[in-house]
C-alpha cells in the first residue's frame, strides 16, 4: 500500500498531539479485499524535542462500491467519523479515535487513519466476553433511544430500518436456496428444513412483531472479528453497514455470524438476557415480552447458511454450516438465563 509521508506525519502529530518532523514505517496487510484495503502501519516517529516515540497505526483505504440495497454504505464511515458520533460513546464502549480522516476530490476513495487496540477479537472471545458486549451494546442503544442526542438526526448517511427485511426477502425471491430447501435433493435434516419454510410461512407476522420493537441505532455488523476486547471495554470497527434498526438486530449478528458454533446456545442464554438489562438501565424494556431474537437470527442467517451451503465444495465446511443451523434450532426451547 502506498502512503504519503507527510500525510502520516500529520497523522502522527494528531496521534501523540506533538510537533513530529520524521518517521519511518512499515505497513502490515491485515485485512484486504477488492473494495478496500486495511493495514498496519508501524514503525518509530520522531518529536521536534527530539523524543522518539514507537506507534503502531491503523490504515484503511475505502474504494467506492455498491452494495445491495444500500448504495451509500461504502463512505458511511467517514461520515460518521466526520460527524459528533464519536461523543455519545462511553468508555466501556466506543470505536477506535480517528487521526485523520481524507475523501479524494472525485468522492470515490476515502482514507481513514484510525487508533490500533491491542485485544482480544474473533473466535477468543470467551463467553463471559460475549456477555458484556450484549450488556454495553444494551446501554449504548438505551442511552441514545431515551436521549435522542440530536447527532442521531444530523445523521444523513444511515442505513434504513427495513434493509434486513429487504435483504431476508431477496433471499426468499431467489430459487437457488428457496427451491433447495424444498426439494428432494436437500441433505439438511427435516427439522431443519422445516424451521426454515416455517419462518417463510410466518413471515409477514414476525416482521409485524419486529416493527413493534423499539427502533435504535445499528452497527449491523456486530460480530466477532469486530469486536475487541481490551483492558475490560470493547471496542467495535467497521461501522459502514450502521443505521436505524430493531431492538435485538445486533444480537443476531453476535450470536449466529460465524460465530462459536459449539457455544451458540450458551451465548443466545447469556447475551440475551444482558443486553437487556443494559437497555432497561435507560429505558423501559419490561413491557417487550417478545424480544424477537430467534426470529431476527433465522430471517437474517436462514438463507444465508443455505447460500453458504451450496457455495462450497468443502465438505467440513458443508457440515460447518448445517450445524449452525442446528444450534439455532435449539435456541427456540432453550431457557434464558436469569
Amino acid at each position: 500500500m502506498n502512503l504519503k509521508l507527510e500525510t502520516l506525519i500529520n497523522t502522527l502529530s494528531q496521534r501523540f498531539k506533538k510537533n513530529i518532523i520524521s518517521a519511518d514505517y512499515q505497513a502490515l496487510p491485515l485485512q484486504g479485499g477488492t473494495v478496500g484495503d486495511v493495514c498496519l502501519v508501524s514503525g518509530s516517529a520522531e518529536a521536534a524535542d527530539g523524543e522518539k516515540l514507537p506507534y503502531r497505526i491503523v490504515l484503511k483505504v475505502q474504494n467506492k462500491w455498491e452494495r445491495y440495497g444500500d448504495p451509500g454504505s461504502w463512505r458511511r464511515e467517514y461520515d460518521l467519523y466526520a460527524s459528533d458520533l464519536g461523543a455519545t460513546f462511553s468508555d466501556a464502549l466506543r470505536w477506535p479515535a480517528c487521526y485523520h480522516a481524507e475523501m479524494n476530490t472525485e468522492e470515490t476513495k476515502f482514507q481513514l487513519w484510525l487508533e490500533y487496540i491491542d485485544g482480544v477479537t474473533g473466535l477468543d472471545l470467551t463467553s463471559d466476553m460475549y456477555e458484556q458486549a450484549a450488556l454495553e451494546l444494551g446501554r449504548y442503544q438505551g442511552k441514545l433511544y431515551a436521549e435522542q442526542p440530536a447527532v442521531l438526526h444530523s445523521l444523513t448517511n444511515l442505513s434504513h430500518a427495513d434493509l434486513m427485511k429487504n435483504t431476508y426477502l431477496h433471499y426468499r425471491s431467489w430459487p437457488v436456496v428457496y427451491d433447495y430447501i424444498r426439494s428432494e435433493e436437500c441433505e439438511f435434516p427435516q427439522h431443519v428444513r422445516q424451521m426454515l419454510i416455517d419462518i417463510d410461512e410466518h413471515a409477514d407476522e414476525i416482521l409485524a412483531r419486529i416493527e413493534k420493537l423499539p427502533l435504535v441505532l445499528c452497527h449491523r455488523d456486530f460480530w466477532v472479528t469486530n469486536l475487541i476486547y481490551a483492558d475490560g471495554k470493547i471496542a467495535l470497527i467497521d461501522w459502514d453497514t450502521s443505521g436505524w434498526g430493531y431492538l435485538g438486530e445486533d444480537l443476531a449478528s453476535l450470536i449466529a455470524d460465524e460465530a462459536d458454533i459449539d457455544h451458540m446456545v450458551e451465548y443466545y442464554q447469556r447475551c440475551i438476557p444482558a443486553y437487556y438489562k443494559g437497555f432497561s438501565e435507560y429505558t423501559d424494556a419490561a413491557s417487550i415480552a417478545d424480544n424477537c431474537v430467534y426470529e431476527l437470527i433465522l430471517l437474517g442467517f436462514g438463507y444465508r447458511l443455505v447460500e453458504w451451503y451450496l457455495h462450497t465444495e468443502d465438505d467440513n465446511e458443508k457440515i460447518k454450516w448445517v450445524h449452525t443451523l442446528q444450534q439455532i434450532y435449539k435456541m427456540k426451547t432453550s431457557p434464558l438465563q436469569d
